[in-house]
């Protein structure tokens, strides 16, 4: 395919700036092509909240392992440091206390040594039972607690082993949640079942975290998210299977054991893991050691070392990650590449691409095949592997990588072919199989949309599902409209279909993956640009005039994580980002607003806030793995996505006009 054949971007010309946003971008190219390791890709840290180091630690002293004091010191210095003024712990930067995070940090550091009279500690008791206590945790934080014997199993939903006999007809099936929900759960149903007491050698407990008797506490009040029939409907299926659990058959029972080991063992995935995510990781360990598997045996070694493998530990601090970003980071810091376009930086994209490309799914049929058995696999994974669990998300950015350098950069093969012709191809194919009928795409999953699973006892976290999103939806139509010079083929426009209904009445669209509004806006924007919808259309017009209506004095974009409380109100304002900022920019350069004057303003507002090194600082958190819930500081944003943005101002500035419309 020729290039012209793209939709796209006309501008008018914008009048020289400063050289002040030159110089920028060199620095900030310098500094990303510093980060870039020997094999040609990137990985920057992914920081989440209190919650995983903690468990980090409290895995440790749940397997009785010795542990290594130095780490947990640097652990402990990083949870005091991340501590709110109040003595909570909060689910990302400078956010509101949250209970279950609070509990966690507290019990890992009195596991670690901190005396219970230590001023941060007594802060952050005091702060727990001011929040409820330990009594008012989630689900999870129950299970983690009744494994450590100090909250009582009658405390915790009932998720039977046996869940894993069921037919897939069945109202709850493991098909019928998503990714992440089945390979924490499958570990956690062995345990849950079993109910092993952690070795804790100490006997460290938290009794003084209670505003009651521990073993009168019972099980959590409905969630906010969740309506009271459906609600009602599962508590009462609780009750029914707490009274007939004794009576369960025992070959039942260990068929159903045996059932989940192998599921788990099927996905072990190498040294990255079970689902190559933190928490399923840690209760494929424990499930190990409750099931009475050596220590010793190869795949729990394996399985305890890819664990260690999330750890990032400095001089004075340590924490453990919820997993690893090589795939995303390295496709998107390519983008940007791409975007600068000079032989520099052209050859570091192509050795990033190169690497990227054989970490393509080709031969594992993963658990997305159930829904479409007949698709043939071609995904990319996030982390390094996870075969089973490629996402639509990664696969759509890699691809338009490709195929950006196929078309503008590579030498053609055979039959005038670029190598990667045949990757493209196979992404294409497996990103339109996956799309669900409503013209979306969720990330892992196609068609997960059964709702009322929410509304389980297990649930109040309210993330079991990964229906379809806008900003998925709107990558996937970017790429579509990429590779076919528009959305001409019935998918994408379905796709554009969808993405258009998804537009708030304020003129922005939700962010399911990243923070918030702004990032979802900047999604569907890229997506209706790459599409062809023109500059003058409503849709973008209105989605222009929100962007900036909520610029901030100092020239950024910002937003809390606050946005996603359960109302879903609209975007909150929070001091600007770079990253966000950066992405307000491109949203408004594809819509056709590269010559606002809030334009102007943004990308100054990236010049003045660059730090002499090339970066941009950025503490705050950007990022979401589930709204409400868990939140992710992804430490590469502030690289490349500020560096994007200023080069396709550069080229919007020296051009007067784009040759092709990249969907992002």
């Amino acid at each position: 395919m020729d290039q012209t054949t793209f939709s796209p971007i006309r501008q008018a010309v914008i009048p020289p700036q400063a050289r002040d946003a030159d110089t920028a971008l060199e620095q900030a190219l310098d500094a990303l092509l510093a980060h870039q390791r020997d094999d040609g890709h990137w990985l920057f840290e992914l920081e989440a909240d209190a919650t995983i180091p903690a468990e980090y630690v409290l895995l440790v002293h749940y397997l009785g392992e010795t542990p290594d004091l130095q780490l947990e010191g640097r652990i402990a210095s990083y949870l005091r440091r991340i501590q709110n003024a109040d003595g909570s712990w909060p689910l990302f930067h400078q956010g509101q206390a949250d209970i279950s995070a609070s509990v966690k940090a507290y019990f890992a550091l009195k596991m670690i040594g901190d005396a219970p009279e230590a001023e941060h500690m007594q802060r952050a008791r005091a702060s727990i039972l001011a929040q409820g206590g330990a009594e008012a945790s989630n689900v999870f934080t129950r299970t983690l607690l009744a494994l450590f014997g100090v909250m009582p199993w009658q405390a915790v939903p009932m998720m039977p082993v046996e869940i894993m006999l069921l037919p897939q007809w069945f109202p709850f099936h493991l098909s019928k949640v998503s990714y992440w929900s089945r390979t924490v759960l499958v570990p956690l149903l062995v345990l849950n079942s079993l109910r092993p007491q952690a070795r804790n050698p100490r006997g460290i407990g938290i009794d003084e975290l209670f505003g009651r008797p521990r073993q009168t506490v019972r099980l959590p009040r409905k969630a906010p998210h969740q309506r009271w029939l459906w609600f009602g409907a599962f508590r009462c299926l609780d009750a029914a299977l707490r009274a007939c659990e004794p009576l369960f058959p025992r070959r039942t029972r260990q068929r159903a054991i045996e059932r989940a080991e192998r599921f788990v063992r099927e996905r072990l995935n190498g040294d990255n893991g079970l689902g190559a995510i933190f928490p399923a990781m840690a209760n494929e360990v424990m499930m190990f050691e409750v099931l009475g598997v050596p220590r010793t045996d190869p795949s729990v070694m394996q399985a305890r070392a890819a664990i260690d493998r999330l750890l990032v530990v400095r001089e004075h601090e340590a924490y453990c990650q919820p997993c690893l970003s090589p795939v995303w980071d390295t496709a998107l810091a390519c983008h940007a590449l791409l975007e600068i376009g000079s032989p520099r930086a052209t050859d570091a994209a192509a050795r990033g691409l190169a690497w990227l490309r054989p970490l393509q799914v080709l031969d594992v049929k993963g658990d997305w095949a159930v829904r479409r058995p007949h698709l043939r696999p071609g995904g990319w994974a996030f982390q390094y592997a996870n075969a089973h669990y490629p996402d639509v998300d990664d696969t759509a950015v890699v691809a338009m990588a490709l195929h950006r350098a196929a078309y503008a950069v590579d030498n053609k093969g055979q039959n005038g072919q670029p190598p990667s012709a045949e990757s493209i191809a196979r992404a294409a194919e497996w990103v339109t199989g996956m799309q669900s009928h409503n013209g979306g795409w969720g990330a892992f999953e196609p068609e997960n949309t059964h709702f009322y699973l929410n509304n389980i006892p297990f649930a109040d976290h309210g993330a079991l599902l990964d229906p379809p999103t806008v900003d998925v939806s709107a990558r996937c139509l970017s790429m579509l409209a990429q590779l076919e010079g528009g959305a001409t083929g019935l998918s994408a426009q379905a796709a554009l279909r969808y993405v258009l209904a998804g537009q708030e009445a304020d003129g922005s669209w939700f962010g399911r993956w990243g923070t918030n509004y702004i990032y979802g806006t900047w999604s569907a924007l890229c997506g209706l640009n790459a599409a062809g919808l023109p500059a003058d259309a409503p849709e973008m017009r209105r989605a222009v005039d929100w962007l900036i209506g909520i610029q901030n004095e100092d020239g950024g974009w910002g937003e809390d994580g606050d946005s996603y409380r359960l109302d879903y109100r609209g975007h909150m304002p929070a001091p600007s980002t770079a990253s966000q900022t950066a992405w307000a920019l491109l949203g408004l350069m594809a819509a056709g607003a590269a010559g606002h004057e809030s334009v102007t303003r943004g990308i100054d507002y990236l010049v003045r806030t660059q730090e002499p090194d090339g970066n941009w600082p950025e503490e705050r958190f950007t990022a979401v793995g589930f709204p409400r819930v868990f939140y992710l500081r992804y430490h590469g944003y502030a690289h490349y996505f500020p560096l994007w943005a200023l080069a396709r101002y550069r080229n919007f500035r020296q051009d007067g006009a784009r040759a092709i419309a990249w969907g992002l």
